[in-house]
């Protein structure tokens, strides 16, 4: 009797949910042709702004429902932007995708929730423009093509309906599936869409995959448009805009920022899977490959001259004055490439632009926030050595090590160990570390008692500028706690390889 009971409670699940989509196959039969069957799009909006967004389609060999997928909205939640990487790449079988992996890029390179404003508050009741109100205007449409929606994030703390710890509350996102309510109804004459049975279907199918109970997924419903909702905020997301304006079904994925970044990523992995299933959209799924990023070489160009391939820690010679442009990197990742000339570009990504070189720099190549290879640049009257190489704990080999500072706008080369002396008030920049054969974006170059990026401390200070002045030095760090002597540290793979001493003198 249970066993018929559970199939008679399977088959009035699965009429429900074929209800749910039947108003959106209309919808999906615009979006595929049978011009475009196993086809995949890649279409750049804003192309060359620090802007740039990149949206791919893929379309199945047969028609069905689509799938938005956005991650990256809030750039200091990598877990959803790697996930949706993955699915940029797919070929379908039946059904289609919309991916958006890096919708914010600008506030992903700068490992921050935001630049602007944040861009998940401003899809409805916002007039304020900036790069952030072009990019939500075209994510707007792509909601309104959609048959559902999904939007990749990390949450703070664990979820849980009732209270039962600081981290662990009804006030916490972490480990849900979040909507805005517990029914859509899209309209007259359709029928309404149960989305906590959606929901739950899909975080069932995730927990299957998880063996700590503590970690388990659960439904998050804010409830956004009742008068006695604790979320009015979110009444600007994008999920409610989908909802209220587009009328489709559409859900926040919350894996918790404290876990490691692999098992975040493939979290929304199998949360975007199980909506897949449930749309009946057939994937050809690549494994997952999580490697660690690496550059191989940089395509660069002197004065608009042919481009020459310039490889990972190598040196360019040029003369003072010249003007450089990257054209590309070449690296084991093909999206989410930017470039950073140190000292030199603007705060986001200098790829492509053409920029004057005053002073020996360095390229550095990031995939997202990642660091991952450099290109030197170097004048003929630079005398560096080229020879010294530079191994973590390998004795006075570390005094290989040299900072490239910049006091007031003047640059200075520190040895390692050394004193630098400055006056109280000066503005302070860490621009580099010069090395050996080690590239120096393997390192960590940490100021002692000063923080960065409030955010997401990484304990990496280069490139900020320190006003000694401003009280934004914290003396409990300082030498003798009198906030006069500080000290920068230099760290490969954990150990500390050199030091600098920053002396404040009033």
């Amino acid at each position: 009797m249970k066993s018929d009971f559970k199939k008679l409670e399977l088959k009035k699940y699965r009429f429900r949910l074929g209800m749910m989509f039947l108003a959106g196959f209309l919808g999906s039969m615009l979006i595929w042709s049978v011009a475009m069957a196993g086809q995949r799009t890649h279409t750049v909006f804003f192309q060359g702004e620090k802007n740039e967004l990149n949206v791919y389609r893929i379309f199945g060999s047969k028609p069905g429902k689509t799938l938005l997928i956005i991650g990256g909205i809030q750039g200091d939640e990598p877990g959803g932007f790697l996930a949706a990487d993955f699915y940029a790449d797919f070929s379908l079988e039946k059904g289609n995708l919309i991916v958006v992996p890096r919708a914010n890029f600008p506030s992903i390179l700068k490992k921050e929730r935001q630049i602007n404003q944040d861009m998940n508050r401003k899809f409805m009741d916002d007039t304020t423009l900036n790069y952030e109100a072009k990019v939500v205007d075209v994510l707007k449409k792509l909601i309104c093509e959609s048959d559902c929606f999904l939007n990749l994030h990390e949450g703070s703390g664990f979820y849980s309906p009732t209270w039962k710890s600081v981290d662990r509350n009804p006030k916490k996102y972490g480990q849900s599936v979040i909507a805005d309510d517990s029914i859509l109804y899209p309209g007259e004459n359709l029928a309404s869409v149960d989305l906590k049975a959606m929901a739950q279907h899909v975080i069932d199918k995730i927990n299957e995959n998880i063996e700590e109970d503590v970690l388990h997924f659960h439904f998050n419903n804010h409830r956004t448009n009742h008068p006695d909702t604790s979320h009015k905020e979110q009444r600007r997301s994008a999920t409610y805009y989908a909802m209220d304006v587009c009328k489709i079904p559409a859900f926040g994925i919350e894996s918790a920022k404290v876990l490691p970044l692999e098992q975040k990523v493939r979290q929304h992995i199998y949360a975007i899977n199980g909506f897949m299933e449930m749309l009946d959209i057939l994937p050809q799924t690549p494994g997952i490959d999580l490697q660690k990023p690496q550059m191989t070489y940089m395509i660069i160009s002197i004065n608009d001259a042919i481009p020459v391939v310039v490889g990972k820690m190598h040196r360019l010679k040029i003369n003072r004055g010249d003007s450089i442009q990257v054209h590309d990197i070449v690296a084991n990742y093909e999206r989410g490439l930017s470039v950073d000339v140190l000292g030199v570009g603007n705060d986001f990504n200098d790829m492509k632009k053409k920029l004057i070189i005053n002073e020996p720099t360095r390229i550095e190549a990031k995939k997202d926030f990642y660091a991952c290879g450099s290109v030197f640049l170097d004048f003929d009257d630079t005398k560096i050595d080229r020879g010294s190489k530079l191994l973590a704990g390998a004795g006075n080999e570390a005094d290989t090590i040299r900072y490239k500072l910049k006091v007031n706008g003047r640059t200075l080369i520190a040895e390692n160990y050394s004193h630098v002396n400055i006056q109280l008030g000066d503005k302070l920049i860490i621009e580099d570390i010069l090395t050996g054969d080690i590239d120096p974006s393997e390192y960590v170059v940490n100021f002692k008692g000063f923080v960065g990026n409030s955010s997401v401390n990484t304990g990496e200070d280069r490139g900020y500028v320190i006003d000694t002045g401003a009280g934004v030095l914290m003396p409990r760090y300082s030498l003798g706690k009198k906030g006069r002597h500080y000290y920068v540290v230099a760290t490969l793979a954990g150990n500390e390889v050199g030091k600098i001493y920053i002396d404040i003198k009033s």
